[in-house]
């Protein structure tokens, strides 16, 4: 039988990049190098898809005013957040996620709009039955990238903390596409070590064990 296996060093830089990718926040401005940004969205494109749809769509942002415009309405949607933790929870969560760095979206080196294109109500082979596929493709097209960017040593952050409606106006899509990620990217003092969420004490992650079912549900989980 043919061995297709890669060397233990590739094996342990592709689990390396798998255990250190973390969701960041905090950003140098120090510009991204063309050649490696191609080189992420080379990842993302090669991601799989269902049907072969490739129904992402990435939109650079390189107009400082865009830029700006972008973050007030991820500030207004985190007002809003604030806002239904305290109905949900209470106001002492509320104060505790305001506190909560959210996004980096002002300070990062790269910042790109991920979305999911139009017409994809003519992809039927994947969606008939699980429609939402199209979002899956998308979210590993930008794990991907996260991985590779990771491994170049630049930090990269998805912020869903807007209203999709507002931010596909602002940047002039279609009626039928629908931007699911604001993605910051770009060079780190350094790495969270621990997820910034387990970090600031907001969560706490949950083993694999909790997650692993056998043959049917088990609702102990």
């Amino acid at each position: 039988m043919q061995d297709h296996k890669f060397s233990e060093v590739e094996i342990a830089a592709v689990y390396r990049a798998i255990a250190e990718r973390r969701d960041m926040r905090h950003f140098l401005p120090t510009p991204v190098a063309p050649e490696i940004l191609t080189k992420i969205l080379h990842a993302a494109h090669h991601a799989p898809s269902v049907g072969l749809m490739q129904p992402w769509r990435f939109i650079r942002i390189t107009d400082a005013n865009m830029r700006k415009a972008i973050h007030q309405l991820v500030d207004k949607e985190r007002i809003r957040t604030s806002q239904a933790i305290g109905e949900y929870e209470n106001t002492a969560r509320m104060a505790e996620f305001l506190r909560l760095k959210v996004e980096g979206i002002l300070e990062c080196g790269e910042l790109l709009v991920v979305s999911l294109c139009d017409k994809r109500d003519g992809h039927v082979f994947g969606r008939r039955t699980l429609p939402e596929m199209d979002i899956a493709s998308v979210s590993c097209a930008i794990q991907n990238m996260w991985l590779a960017a990771r491994a170049e040593g630049l930090g990269m952050g998805w912020v869903s903390i807007f209203d999709p409606i507002e931010l596909g106006t602002l940047l002039n899509m279609p009626t039928d596409a629908k931007p699911i990620a604001v993605l910051c990217l770009g060079h780190v003092n350094s790495f969270y070590k621990e997820p910034m969420l387990v970090e600031t004490g907001w969560a706490t992650a949950k083993p694999l064990d909790d997650m692993v079912m056998e043959n049917t549900w088990d609702s102990s989980k």
